[in-house]
């Protein structure tokens, strides 16, 4: 067991296009949506689909909804991954990395900067910085990290948190960094998630026959809800609003960015459009899926959404941002690691939950 010394930190994302040139968008979805984790058809109709069909018609698109938030310093993700790395560097004694699944920095660039930082280094912890369990995000990123890990033969011991989605300290952050906003007057909260297929949801299930089997799947305890990611948003969601006192009748579910038929309903962008209808007109948005805002926070529900709510008739819409450098959070992930690093590894993955090697 390695303690505080020779320890290095990797807090891992998503990744975002280089700029916003069609150019850089394009090399960025192709690299995004050929992951078979994400986009899990086999190879050769994957590469038709998605160099055929897909990017080229949604690159352009793309690139002009990421011009519409990039900053001076860039992509809003990789910058605010990059403040969040500042941050938690205040509150620990390791060094501090950041790393992009897609695009960069790369893992491997930001395994080799710890290695440059970090004499010696005998340990990283790797922070996926998803709180729920999916194939397409979790799971890729550990994955392909751990791939890298192998290719290059580090000597470093390499552990990954688990997904955090019922974490005390991660519902207080959650929790608190919403409160400011319930003291306003508002109809309703909507809770956004990030869409997924159904078929991840039944590939993700290792007992082959929970998950999606009946309505009540989620209420039922099970294996499968520790890489279920409908039961973890669903949990979540429970934790939070009873953390926050909320009337069952004052907030609701949604899933958003879906791609293609047969993703987890309810729609985002459908509720979004009903609400006005319904009597909801002053309305809040939340995405907790995310950590850090994105394009999927700051442009699809902070201006697409307001449009298409407002349009239906709607009076008030705020998205609420996601937790980014809210001292809490800081704070709970400052809190994982000198936890770990002190001999407790109750927040590290168990190795064996993958079913499958890596593959591109």
């Amino acid at each position: 067991m390695t303690g505080m010394e020779n320890t290095g930190v990797l807090l891992m994302n998503l990744g975002s296009p280089d700029s916003t040139s069609v150019a850089d968008v394009r090399n960025y979805l192709m690299e995004f949506l050929m992951d078979g984790r994400v986009i899990d058809y086999p190879y050769l109709f994957r590469k038709i689909l998605v160099g055929g069909i897909i990017v080229p018609f949604r690159a352009p698109k793309s690139a002009e909804a990421y011009r519409a938030i990039w900053t001076d310093g860039g992509s809003p993700l990789i910058v605010l991954t990059k403040k969040l790395q500042e941050s938690l560097e205040k509150e620990v004694k390791h060094p501090v990395e950041i790393a992009m699944r897609y695009r960069h920095p790369s893992i491997k660039e930001g395994f080799e900067r710890l290695l440059d930082r970090v004499h010696g280094m005998k340990r990283v912890i790797a922070i996926p910085l998803y709180p729920h369990y999916a194939m397409s995000s979790y799971e890729t990123a550990v994955e392909y990290a751990s791939a890298v890990y192998s290719k290059n033969n580090y000597d470093f011991r390499l552990d990954f948190i688990k997904p955090f989605y019922n974490h005390e300290h991660y519902i207080t952050a959650l929790c608190e960094s919403i409160r400011p906003y319930l003291e306003e007057d508002f109809d309703h909260l909507l809770f956004s998630y990030h869409g997924i297929p159904r078929r991840h949801i039944l590939k993700s299930d290792p007992t082959g026959k929970h998950c999606l089997g009946n309505e009540a799947c989620c209420q039922t305890p099970s294996l499968a809800h520790a890489t279920c990611y409908r039961y973890q948003v669903f949990e979540t969601t429970r934790l939070v609003t009873r953390q926050l006192g909320m009337d069952p009748a004052r907030f609701s579910i949604s899933f958003q960015s879906r791609l293609g038929k047969g993703w987890l309903q309810p729609f985002t962008d459908k509720r979004l459009q009903e609400m006005p209808a319904l009597g909801i007109k002053k309305l809040l948005v939340v995405s907790p899926a995310f950590v850090s805002d994105c394009l999927e926070t700051l442009e699809e529900i902070a201006i697409r959404g307001r449009d298409t709510f407002l349009e239906a008739g709607g009076l008030e819409y705020e998205m609420i941002p996601c937790m980014n450098t809210h001292a809490l959070w800081v704070q709970t992930i400052a809190g994982w690691i000198d936890s770990i690093s002190g001999g407790k590894e109750e927040m590290l993955l168990d190795s064996g939950i993958n079913k499958e090697p890596y593959v591109s």
